[in-house]
């Protein structure tokens, strides 16, 4: 079937002997140091009476931010999650009688010094009715590393489809189509790499500071790929 006058032919996925295309994929992998490090802190408190839990709650929550704030520059980011205060039932007796009640707080730090992380880490597990998660290591979303795998890829795939023509004795002529891979139908997506999962619990404070802990930062992996069509000159066959 031919399409009616006036409307518009689809594009030809391939080339014509004046034209010829070729069509390939670029990729890059690169591995690079994490520039980014979150750690997460969740301070809990119990009283007998709701108030008793609240304050407790409070001042060990306060405690804990001012903590993370005598590091300064090295702290990027401090952010307040989700808080609850919880009744505790007793197992026995008639009627729904507390027995106490429970208090929780999260908190989200983001760290750039992985020096000041592991201190850091170990005077907050160090710290009574506190559990510290993390920590997850990361790229900035704007980080270098992202250009430098995109360009990588398009060099990639430049170089792949002159080796093609290379080998019909012929060169390329122009480029016809640079596209992220599913960017036709869909946004790309670009999977997180998460770090190693750190996880202690602390439910009461010693004497003497721990020692840091010692904290070896995860590579993180960085990956593009391209599709890329190019014309080249006509080959003698």
């Amino acid at each position: 079937m031919t399409a009616p006058s006036g409307e518009l032919q689809p594009a030809v996925p391939y080339g014509t002997p004046d034209a010829p295309r070729i069509a390939v994929r670029g990729e890059a992998h690169l591995e690079v140091d994490p520039e980014i490090a979150r750690i997460g802190v969740t301070v809990a408190s119990r009283g007998k009476d709701r108030r008793a839990a609240l304050d407790d709650l409070t001042r060990r929550n306060a405690g804990v931010l001012d903590l993370i704030k005598t590091y300064g520059d090295a702290v990027e980011r401090l952010e307040t999650g989700a808080f609850s205060i919880s009744p505790e039932l007793k197992d026995k007796g008639r009627g729904e009688r507390i027995h106490a009640y429970h208090g929780r707080v999260h908190i989200t730090a983001e760290l750039t010094d992985f020096t000041a992380l592991g201190e850091l880490t170990t005077r907050l597990a160090d710290l009574e009715l506190t559990r510290v998660d993390g920590p997850w290591w990361a790229l900035r979303p704007d980080s270098p590393a992202h250009r430098e795998a995109r360009q990588q890829a398009v060099r990639e795939a430049v170089q792949r489809a002159r080796e093609y023509a290379e080998a019909l004795g012929t060169s390329l002529a122009a480029l016809v189509e640079l596209a992220d891979i599913g960017a036709e139908n869909a946004p790309p997506a670009y999977p997180q790499t998460r770090g190693g999962r750190m996880r202690s619990m602390a439910y009461a404070t010693e004497e003497d500071a721990a020692a840091p802990l010692d904290l070896e930062p995860q590579r993180q992996q960085v990956h593009a790929e391209v599709n890329a069509r190019f014309t080249m000159v006509p080959p003698h066959l």
